[in-house]
């Protein structure tokens, strides 16, 4: 059976948890952790970035450090996973879904204006297979209106808009270093804080609502309960294990760009004939070979090619439901305007197997099946 995703292993990180264990300091904020936060904010010229529990986690973080209240209003799109809204719900906010681009899957930067209200507090654009949204277009909507805008770029990982790394670019950037994800750390997070003005208070919430943090770096004598907050620290063990794979970012960067290209280039001609739609990548933006995706006629195209994947050792997905559409979406959110594009184009989409390491007689083997499904079974 072909994978569709296999967690990234450098082969430093068993290394590095020993290190860790012997340490005898597990719990958090520790070497590692540091060592992990220090690389991404030279990296990524960013002023502070702070490892969590998860993208979940920062993004629950994001919406406390926002302000948001029962009764406001975010604006994201209904083609995310769960935790996007989740985050701001458990805030008691109402989610404005708009559409999405059909090129990118990302929220439609047209239609977001139209979406604010008097109630509306933040724009939370998500970078959808690590390929950046229009964030020039959003930053300029949220700067006119005083909102806040906060990056769910927890598939953006060392992509870039406009020679800036996503996640960098907003008021608020959230990763996600889960297994599925280029880099990862089992389960496991970052914020990005662009500048000082959410530092004390991201700390503070971090460590369960405490200043723990500066009483650690001998700034306080003691430490109190200060704002509330949660347990939104890692582990020492997941950070040592993410920074084997940060060591090697470029290496791992490099062998996902190889696959992403050679099914693009080994499926062009489908595209060209009308099976199928391939991935698009507006000029101002590097992705980062986080997911490579086709797009068929339909649902029920995509099930059968799913199935005939399937019957031959290859395991290949789909995602998302949107959101607006789920039982919660109905509960706390709204779709404004029309569903031209996000449910149609997300039961078309699905994706292929992409991970670190893939063997090139797996995705030679992958790419087979998809040829023979649509030019010799023709999609039967």
């Amino acid at each position: 059976m072909i994978d569709f995703n296999v967690p990234p292993y450098i082969g430093t990180e068993e290394k590095y948890i020993k290190e860790a264990i012997n340490s005898h300091a597990i719990c958090g904020d520790g070497q590692f952790t540091k060592k992990c936060s220090k690389w991404m904010e030279e990296k990524f010229s960013v002023n502070r970035v702070l490892l969590t529990t998860s993208c979940s986690s920062s993004l629950e973080m994001a919406a406390i450090l926002a302000g948001i209240e029962p009764g406001d209003e975010v604006i994201m799109p209904a083609f995310t996973f769960v935790s996007t809204a989740n985050a701001f719900v458990l805030r008691g906010a109402k989610i404005v879904f708009v559409d999405i681009r059909p090129d990118t899957m990302n929220i439609d930067e047209n239609l977001i204006e139209a979406a604010i209200t008097e109630k509306t507090k933040a724009i939370v654009p998500v970078h959808y297979a690590g390929v950046g949204c229009e964030m020039d277009k959003i930053l300029e909507i949220a700067k006119r209106h005083n909102l806040l805008v906060i990056e769910d770029a927890a598939q953006g990982v060392m992509a870039k808009y406009k020679d800036r790394f996503l996640g960098t670019i907003g008021d608020i950037g959230c990763y996600s270093f889960h297994e599925t994800k280029n880099y990862s750390m089992g389960e496991g997070g970052a914020i990005v804080l662009r500048d000082d003005r959410f530092l004390e208070m991201a700390e503070i919430i971090r460590e369960k609502g405490t200043n723990r943090s500066k009483f650690y770096r001998g700034q306080v004598d003691k430490y109190t309960w200060i704002e509330h907050g949660s347990s939104y620290l890692p582990s020492e063990l997941n950070a040592a294990y993410l920074w084997g794979q940060l060591e090697e970012a470029d290496k791992i960067n490099d062998n996902r760009l190889e696959t992403w290209n050679y099914y693009n280039e080994s499926l062009k001609q489908l595209e060209i004939d009308g099976y199928i739609t391939r991935p698009y990548i507006p000029k101002e933006c590097t992705h980062n070979a986080h997911m490579y995706y086709i797009k068929v006629k339909d649902l029920e195209e995509r099930t059968k090619l799913i199935q005939y994947l399937k019957e031959n050792e290859v395991q290949a997905v789909f995602h998302y439901v949107p959101l607006h559409t789920a039982p919660a979406g109905i509960k706390y959110g709204r779709f404004c305007g029309e569903d031209r594009y996000t449910t149609k184009e997300s039961e078309r989409l699905l994706r292929l197997p992409m991970y670190y390491g893939i063997t090139k007689e797996d995705r030679e083997k992958v790419v087979r099946l998809i040829k023979e499904f649509f030019i010799t079974n023709k999609g039967e």
